[in-house]
């Protein structure tokens, strides 16, 4: 049985808990791979059909696909590809949006769309990759103005040079039926698959990494990641050297939760604990709220692509694929300003109470205060609370 990992535009594979869990790496694979019988002007066309068809219902205009490309010269290119799977060309697009949006069963969205299975199987494949092709760099680390832009809003919320904040999140599947079913079992007693990704307080996604079974910790999949591969090689945190406090000097760095207290300095943890003095109380508190970018972003991300948000049957093989192409449809809707429904955070449960949606964020368990097991990560954490008490 084999893994599949997706990480920012790259797989890696691997087998079982095993290499999960003791890998310390693994053979890049290419997986801008084609979509069955789809072409390169084929690919563009059928992702310019999604896109269009997604800004337009956003933006509450009454438009189908077949009204997006009406007048579009890719018409013709999208219907060669599409018809080949034996289904008009806007029900394959409109089949896998409802798919990812409504997080309906393949049995029952194909029935919905009066299609087989088989086909709608397919379709989510084609346009996935389309998606995928079309759209290479929409999820990237930042360079040039992107990254200045970042790092000054990091700034001013007190923290210089930081680049972004980074988490995890389960993508609850059901009982696999082709895999160690145990490795998917995780501490929260589902079954699941980690994601970790990095944003920008824009919640913009410039990382993901997608693919190890529930059990593993978060930890573990960040350092079999091409974003830790990276940055261990100087090829990610590369701002102007900044001085802080205690003589310390950064070129970045990342926020996160107690959840990753052996990764410092690439890490900076809030301190934790009840018996903290003001200066560390008002770091943690700073410290949270700009990190929390990253709820905010699984909060929208999961909530407008709900297939992600509940548990759901899946294939292994192409869930890392189809994640990453709603988080490229999540940062092209931040692009041209589409809004969030922030009531999509809430819903009623069984006995009529008002709650918000469990968006399976990882916990980190931390019950009292946190030290690196770097001294270079607890003096970076400490000059930057030292710089916040001089703000």
């Amino acid at each position: 049985m084999k893994v599949a990992v997706f990480s920012s535009g790259r797989l890696f594979g691997g087998c079982g808990r095993r290499l999960a869990m003791e890998s310390t790496g693994f053979s890049d694979m290419d997986v801008r791979g084609r979509g069955q019988g789809l072409q390169d002007d084929e690919i563009d066309a059928v992702a310019m059909a999604v896109t269009a068809v997604v800004m337009n219902t956003m933006r509450g205009v009454p438009s189908s696909s077949s009204d997006m490309l009406a007048s579009s010269a890719n018409k013709e290119r999208c219907c060669s590809a599409l018809t080949k799977r034996q289904i008009a060309w806007p029900g394959v697009i409109a089949f896998v949006l409802y798919r990812w949006v409504s997080g309906e069963t393949y049995e029952s969205g194909t029935s919905a769309f009066s299609i087989v299975r088989a086909t709608g199987l397919q379709a989510v494949r084609d346009v996935t990759l389309a998606l995928l092709q079309a759209y290479p760099n929409a999820i990237k680390w930042p360079v040039g103005r992107r990254r200045a832009q970042i790092l000054r809003a990091f700034r001013d919320k007190g923290f210089l040079n930081c680049f972004g904040a980074i988490d995890c999140t389960h993508i609850f599947i059901d009982k696999p039926a082709d895999a160690p079913f145990a490795n998917y079992y995780d501490s929260k007693q589902k079954f699941s698959v980690l994601v970790h990704v990095v944003v920008d307080l824009d919640l913009r996604i410039m990382d993901v990494h997608i693919g190890y079974p529930g059990s593993v910790h978060d930890v573990r999949v960040l350092h079999n990641s091409q974003l830790w591969r990276r940055a261990q090689a100087g090829e990610l945190f590369d701002a102007p050297p900044v001085s802080l406090p205690h003589r310390v000097v950064t070129r970045g760095y990342l926020l996160a939760d107690n959840g990753y207290p052996v990764v410092c300095p690439l890490i900076v943890q809030p301190y934790g604990g009840i018996d903290q003095g003001l200066d560390e109380e008002r770091f943690d508190t700073r410290q949270k709220v700009a990190r929390g970018c990253v709820e905010r972003a699984f909060g929208r991300l999961k909530c407008m692509w709900r297939l992600f948000l509940r548990t759901h049957k899946t294939n292994l093989d192409t869930l890392p694929q189809q994640f990453v192409a709603v988080c490229t449809l999540h940062n092209i809707l931040l692009d041209v300003g589409i809004d969030f429904d922030e009531n999509l955070l809430w819903e009623v449960d069984e006995n009529g109470v008002c709650r918000r949606v469990e968006l399976g964020i990882v916990g980190n368990g931390a019950a009292g205060r946190q030290r690196c097991t770097n001294v270079d990560g607890d003096l970076l954490r400490d000059s930057l609370r030292d710089q916040l008490a001089l703000m």
